[in-house]
């Protein structure tokens, strides 16, 4: 180039924004191109001398301890060192590392139990999920199903796995690695059933799977939940029939009945069952089911009142309803949503809407024509039942006795929940008839009581909880506030009808909490075998 063509302007192009000044010289190797994290030239970084190859961004750093890490990681204290015992009931173990991030849990302790290289995912899935069907469907809360399902796939090494359960659908996703492709299935629950035997039999299966010294193959596994889903029920159907009518008969003592009373209420509870039973087997939905149930009690105490036979009718139509309150659901339902499973714990408490409304239904409709007739029933009765210390504590532990035959208990439990159900009535009575506390406050010490013992006895014979809570709580359920409210309605008295129908969900959410509240208790102060304690779910917290 010339000295002339060299002072000759230059065109744009030539001119570019990346094209070095004059007199800058500039390599022809393109090593020289650098970015802007680039050390600069001159800095000397002293080189590991490690020969370790260089790992990929999920490698752990080389050198890294948790004993050894620095305060200034996030969290300030570094990251905890989790340790489970083996000591620990596995309801427990398996519900605290759930509530952990998939990265923070412990690795499995030992190799899988099946013979093939690597556990047949697909299959212990599908295992998982038919045992999370039959807790679900028995009417276990969902942070134990959760807490059973993750069991199963941890016992056949599936250690990164996540259960999700809702009212009708299961599903469970297992991710084998960072860099893998998960693996999902699910199940929907379309059918349920109260068999408590069946229950605690599935709990025993996974109680065999976490230990670690037994060897159960998906082989075995499967043949015992095939037996399991066989098995027939403990009781036949007569037995239940006469145990619904002892229940209401029982229950009419609690709240002031005689023999006749007694009878009364027995023969129209055992009347609503066999029509109940003829419903379900003509394909009606358990809403007309439960409305058709409540109309026999309602009708023989109103027909004992036309007949000016000298009983205490309100006494009969109140046992009545005893059978019918769904109990079971609404404890269930309630204790959803105090674990943060709210989807669940709305379709629950929907459901037992749904049954309060048909009940209402059918003894509404009683009711409405019994005053209509010249009924004479009155509201008030209800301030007038006068304590029987002896009679109710024998009625209350009959309640819950009947209440256990019901939900298909196994009889080696029935003795246990017996006894818890006489005591939660002591408790409630020495506190508002003796202490003359709040009909609430002592329902839910009671119901506290309840649950305190009944987990203590499922953590004793590492089983469920519900066998030993759920018949115990009958003597305490709001059949007689719901009576008086709806007796208040059919004659044209809403507001006094709508207080005292106030004061029985007040008494069922009482219930509910104070049974959820004992099991917490137990659960927080009574550890067996290691202090350590569980995390809570940060699902309501923003941060």
């Amino acid at each position: 180039m010339t000295e002339a063509e060299d002072r000759k302007p230059q065109s744009d192009e030539a001119r570019m924004a990346f094209r070095p000044p004059a007199g800058i010289e500039v390599g022809d190797s393109e090593s020289e191109t650098t970015s802007e994290f680039a050390l600069p030239r001159g800095l000397d970084v002293p080189q590991s001398q490690s020969s370790e190859p260089e790992g990929s961004a999920f490698t752990t750093p080389g050198g890294y301890s948790v004993e050894d890490a620095s305060p200034a990681f996030t969290p300030a204290t570094g990251i905890p060192r989790i340790s489970l015992t083996k000591d620990l009931p596995w309801q427990d173990r398996m519900r605290t590392m759930l509530r952990m991030p998939v990265a923070e849990r412990p690795a499995p302790e030992r190799m899988p139990k099946v013979e093939e290289e690597g556990p047949a995912v697909p299959r212990v899935l599908d295992l998982t999920l038919r045992i999370g069907e039959l807790l679900l469907a028995g009417g276990e809360g969902a942070e134990d199903v959760e807490a059973a399902m993750f069991a199963v796939c941890r016992s056949y090494g599936l250690d990164r796995c996540e259960p999700n359960v809702t009212f009708t659908l299961l599903s469970i996703s297992y991710q084998p690695s960072l860099v893998d492709d998960p693996v999902s299935a699910s199940r929907t629950v379309r059918r349920r059933g109260t068999d408590y035997t069946r229950l605690a039999a599935v709990y025993q299966l996974v109680d065999d799977l976490s230990d670690p010294e037994s060897h159960i193959s998906l082989e075995e596994a499967y043949g015992r939940l095939a037996e399991i889903r066989r098995n027939r029920h403990p009781y036949p159907t007569w037995v239940l029939t006469s145990a619904s009518g002892l229940l209401a008969g029982a229950a009419s003592v609690l709240v002031g009945g005689d023999l006749i009373v007694f009878i009364a209420a027995m023969l129209g509870a055992m009347l609503g069952d066999r029509l109940a039973w003829l419903c379900a087997g003509r394909g009606l939905p358990e809403f007309y089911q439960f409305t058709v149930a409540a109309m026999p009690p309602a009708a023989i105490g109103v027909a004992l009142t036309l007949t000016h036979v000298d009983v205490k009718a309100s006494a009969v139509i109140t046992g009545g309803l005893f059978a019918l309150l769904p109990g079971r659901a609404l404890v269930a339902g309630v204790q959803d949503g105090l674990t943060g499973f709210y989807i669940t714990a709305s379709a629950r408490l929907l459901e037992v809407m749904y049954f309060f409304v048909g009940i209402v239904v059918g003894v509404l409709v009683i009711l409405y024509f019994g005053v209509n007739l010249g009924a004479k029933l009155d509201p008030d009765a209800a301030l007038n039942i006068s304590p029987r210390p002896y009679w109710q504590i024998a009625a209350s532990m009959l309640l819950s006795l009947t209440f256990a035959v019901l939900l298909q208990q196994e009889r080696s439990t029935v003795l246990a929940v017996t006894l818890n159900g006489g005591v939660a009535w002591v408790v409630y009575g020495a506190m508002h008839y003796t202490g003359e506390f709040s009909p609430v406050a002592a329902t839910a010490v009671a119901a506290g009581l309840v649950g305190l013992f009944g987990q203590l006895m499922a953590r004793y014979r590492f089983a469920s909880a519900l066998p030993y809570t759920t018949a115990a709580i009958g003597p305490l359920l709001p059949g007689s506030a719901t009576y008086f409210g709806l007796l208040s309605i059919a004659q044209n008295n809403v507001d006094k009808g709508l207080v005292s129908l106030a004061t029985a969900a007040s008494l069922a959410m009482a219930i509910a909490i104070g049974v959820n509240l004992g099991s917490e208790i137990s659960r927080l102060f009574l550890r067996i075998g290691s202090p350590e304690k569980r995390r809570a779910a940060k699902r309501t917290r923003g941060f």
